[in-house]
C-alpha cells in the first residue's frame, strides 16, 4: 500500500496548517478574499455568505480560529514522533 493512512494523516495536517497560516492582511485581502465587507457593484448582491467565495472565506477564518491550539499540539506530537521513531 503506497499511500497509507499515516501519509494521508500527514497530508491532511499539512493542508490544515497551510490554511491556518494564511494571513488575511498580506494574502487574502490582496486577492479579494478578506473578511471586511465590500460595497457591491451595480447589480451586485450583498449576500456574500451564500456564494462559494463567502463560504470559503468563512471556512478559512473558522480554521484559523478553532484549530490554532489543536494544531500546536498535533504538530508537536508529530515532531516528537518523527524525532523518536524517525
Amino acid at each position: 500500500m503506497l499511500f497509507g493512512l499515516g501519509n494521508l494523516f500527514y497530508v491532511s495536517i499539512l493542508l490544515v496548517n497551510a490554511v491556518a497560516i494564511l494571513s488575511e492582511d498580506r494574502f487574502l485581502a490582496r486577492i479579494g478574499w478578506g473578511s471586511t465587507p465590500t460595497e457591491p457593484a451595480f447589480g451586485g448582491s450583498r449576500d456574500e455568505a451564500a456564494s462559494v467565495k463567502g463560504k470559503l472565506v468563512n471556512l478559512i477564518s473558522s480554521v484559523r480560529t478553532l484549530m490554532r491550539i489543536p494544531l500546536i499540539v498535533i504538530n508537536t506530537l508529530i515532531i516528537v514522533y518523527a524525532l523518536v521513531l524517525g
